[in-house]
């Protein structure tokens, strides 16, 4: 297996890295403000093709605000957003934003403390800077490439971890609910002494991992604007970013795992003995 970290970065331009941080914390702060103020308090969800896929006032002006300021501070680069999709041309620009205004938001509209608003510029390697706001912890992640990362100002590195017995992981419900292979999943990492949340947010959960909290998360689906920012903060943190088949990608398209370097490799074990079992491999 060939860690993330081993694999040349490539450069960005010092100037831009410093803007889009300086910038991208400022609209994290502004959506911490917002989320606080409103989690639980008269929400008006719209139900889409689940009942559990909701769309908020404040996910459409968090997005709005967010588009909003990084057209005039960054105007030649596309966004991409959950609740209005891509500008024109974001397939094939060089850089791209891709933000999540609140990810996990039946939390939100329930009053529930897990919820995140995710930003994150891209390039073709993959995450150049994130930034995620943890409104109910009052923290924000920021992560730049070559950079480090940082909670509320502090550095954060990754120890490594010799096992997986008596640590957490995390993983998240698809779209439709548990994911194929799901309960042997979980039945595997009980087995080898490890416990499974499904906490409903999928960039909190990669961000328990970059904080030491879990040793993995495993996403078995996902949208690249929950996740970018946090992937961000992660592999700055020291974490290991593998797809289901184990090789190193920043943003694969068949699931993601962000796990501790030492136990990378067993826990990658657990999803594709389970993948293969169902047949999703």
């Amino acid at each position: 297996m060939t860690l993330l970290s081993s694999r040349p970065p490539r450069p960005v331009e010092p100037g831009l890295l410093s803007r889009a941080l300086e910038v991208a914390g400022r609209l994290a702060n502004d959506a911490t403000d917002v989320i606080t103020a409103t989690a639980g308090r008269g929400a008006h969800p719209t139900t889409l093709e689940s009942p559990f896929d909701w769309v908020t006032d404040t996910d459409r002006i968090l997005e709005r605000h967010t588009r909003r300021v990084l057209t005039a501070e960054f105007p030649g680069i596309p966004v991409v957003g959950h609740e209005f999709g891509a500008d024109h041309g974001a397939d094939v620009a060089e850089y791209r934003w891709v933000v999540d205004s609140v990810d996990g938001t039946a939390n939100y509209v329930a009053g529930v403390p897990w919820c995140a608003y995710s930003l994150a510029l891209i390039d073709a390697a993959g995450p150049v800077v994130g930034v995620v706001a943890d409104p109910y912890r009052a923290q924000i992640y920021a992560a730049a490439r070559g950079r480090g990362a940082r909670a509320n100002g502090k550095p954060i590195t990754l120890a490594d971890r010799r096992g997986t017995a008596g640590a957490i992981v995390c993983t998240e419900l698809a779209r439709t609910g548990p994911w194929p292979g799901m309960g042997g999943f979980i039945e595997r990492a009980a087995a080898a002494h490890a416990g499974v949340r499904v906490l409903g947010s999928a960039a909190l959960s990669i961000a328990q991992v970059a904080l030491g909290h879990a040793a993995a998360a495993v996403l078995h689906s996902y949208h690249e604007w929950d996740v970018a920012g946090s992937v961000a903060m992660a592999i700055e943190a020291g974490a290991v970013v593998l797809d289901k088949h184990g090789e190193d990608s920043t943003l694969p398209t068949d699931g993601l795992l962000v796990a501790a370097p030492g136990v990378a490799d067993e826990v990658l074990g657990w999803w594709q003995e389970t993948a293969a079992l169902t047949g999703t491999t």
